[in-house]
């Protein structure tokens, strides 16, 4: 593979539930795979069984993790949060819109990437309420 084209899965990270990479770089854009709250170690941001088994999940928590696992995909790739153009989000609940739009607001303002944020039917864990993918622009030229 090129210089102008690499993929990486992220060490540290999460590894990807199949076989995909944490971001693909082609040129100066950087495309980040759908992310989601998932930890190290297959626990997630955001979740609390106890112990008869009732769930407890917090967007606001999933979405901050979210957001700061993609900031560590872009610093693997030589970039930031701030080199952010593009944002697509799922929510597995429109209901949930607000606090996630309210994290959302603590990494990005109207300079921001775009967005689009719309409703899915479920994620890949029954735990997750949000996942993003992301593109961001970062010349090669300034990513080392």
């Amino acid at each position: 593979m090129n210089q102008a084209t690499q993929a990486q899965v992220v060490p540290g990270k999460a590894k990807p539930r199949g076989r995909f990479p944490h971001y693909k770089r082609a040129g100066d854009f950087i495309f980040v795979s759908g992310t989601s709250s998932r930890l190290p170690d297959n626990s997630f941001a955001g979740v609390q069984v106890d112990e008869m088994g009732t769930t407890a999940l917090d967007i606001r928590v999933q979405t901050r993790a979210v957001i700061q696992n993609i900031g560590d995909i872009l610093a693997s790739a030589g970039a930031s949060l701030s080199d952010l153009v593009e944002i697509n989000a799922y929510l597995v609940n429109m209901n949930d819109f607000g606090g996630y739009n309210q994290v959302y607001a603590e990494f990005f303002d109207e300079t921001g990437p775009t967005r689009t944020t719309v409703a899915v039917h479920q994620l890949p864990h029954p735990h997750l309420l949000i996942e993003i993918k992301a593109v961001a622009y970062k010349p090669l030229s300034a990513a080392t």
